[in-house]
């Protein structure tokens, strides 16, 4: 899709971090934002910041929330235009222990970083289908989602699942002119977990972590971490470029690489022989 000045742009978690350097990047080609996000004061700043550039339209939303996910897209089409540029970037780093998760977490972190695309996908691609006028699916996974290195078992569980969806609507998709691009991050130079420690908190004392000072240390350490990885504009721009070239994967650096090579051999290694 080469041409995306003067479309519009949903994206969730677009306030913050790798969401709001996809939203300037696109703004600096012309396209309408139509931002959501948990955090309703980073929304003002965004707004107050992208409002120089293009037309923004705003709202609160929490991705699990089905029946207000269409409310707020009925509400910002009409303020901002239709939407042909889905971004479902929000997500959390959530997580414990597999020997201390719970149901509620499972629940929680699934419905945020799975439950979130999928909801996305079901809002808006009927509305693009209906149109006939193209568009774009941009779905936010992680390097975590090809290769299980650490990142925990509910996160990779949930980012495996985007990547596996996003590969099977691009195969779906590419016939009626929609293109599909799945994001797996590095690390990217953001405080997600910070604000995923805050947010972990609201599920309920019996997912609580981390409130001891080791656990704290690990979460600095995590943030530090992700400190030297690439700005959130930088990323932005490689998403813009996926979706003006139309494709399916974008990497923010090489940190799977071998861990993914390594991965690819053992299932080919495992195949019955021929």
């Amino acid at each position: 899709m080469t041409d995306i000045s003067g479309r519009t742009a949903f994206i969730t978690g677009g306030a913050n971090g790798i969401g709001l350097g996809i939203a300037r990047a696109l703004a600096g080609k012309g396209v309408k934002l139509a931002l959501v996000d948990i955090d309703a004061g980073a929304l003002d700043r965004a707004k107050a910041e992208l409002s120089k550039l293009t037309q923004v339209a705003t709202a609160v939303l929490d991705m699990r929330d089905r029946a207000q996910f269409t409310v707020v897209a009925d509400t910002l089409e009409a303020a901002v235009g239709p939407v042909s540029l889905l971004v479902n970037n929000a997500g959390v780093a959530a997580g414990a222990a597999a020997t201390k998760l719970t149901y509620d977490l499972w629940d929680w972190g699934l419905g945020i970083n799975l439950g979130g695309v999928v909801n996305g996908v079901q809002t808006f691609l009927p509305r693009m289908v209906a149109r006939k006028a193209g568009g774009h699916i941009v779905n936010t996974a992680s390097g975590a989602g090809l290769v299980a290195a650490g990142a925990g078992v509910l996160y990779t569980t949930s980012k495996f699942a985007v990547v596996g969806m996003s590969e099977a609507l691009e195969q779906e998709l590419k016939p009626i002119g929609i293109g599909v691009t799945v994001l797996c991050p590095g690390p990217v130079a953001t405080d997600i977990v910070a604000r995923t420690f805050e947010m972990q908190d609201e599920v309920g004392n019996s997912t609580k972590v981390g409130q001891n000072e080791a656990a704290k240390a690990q979460i600095a350490a995590k943030t530090q971490w992700l400190q030297t990885g690439v700005k959130p504009d930088d990323v932005g721009q490689m998403v813009l470029s996926a979706i003006q070239e139309n494709r399916l994967y974008v990497h923010t650096d090489r940190t799977v690489a071998e861990g993914l090579e390594a991965r690819c051999k053992a299932l080919l290694d495992a195949l019955p022989a021929a």
